[in-house]
């Protein structure tokens, strides 16, 4: 009887020393130098559309500003960020501002 009980103790204090596994997580566009390279200037919104994806943020104050952004790393730890923000005049893209983190 000591010895299950001993057993039982010894199974219960081994559960305080584990670590809770912490997922991979990654939110947004995922947007790699490919899919860049495929866009040029003068493009129509629907071309970019058919490459990119639809954007993650819409700005409602600036509808020709699109940004796409990815989130890379574990919860609470993101460690790669990809900002793309393309701008729009006149339903053509005019200009491509990538930031990689």
């Amino acid at each position: 009887m000591r010895y299950c009980v001993w057993i039982f103790f010894c199974i219960l204090l081994s559960g305080c020393f584990l670590v809770p596994h912490k997922i991979d997580v990654q939110q947004g566009n995922f947007v790699d130098e490919k899919m860049i390279s495929l866009l040029k200037l003068n493009m129509t919104q629907d071309q970019v559309i058919y490459i990119l994806g639809t954007p993650l943020v819409v700005d409602p104050f600036h509808p020709n500003r699109w940004d796409y952004v990815f989130l890379e790393g574990e919860v609470g730890n993101t460690s790669m960020k990809r900002d793309l923000t393309l701008i729009f005049e006149n339903d053509k893209l005019q200009r491509i501002e990538k930031k990689v983190e």
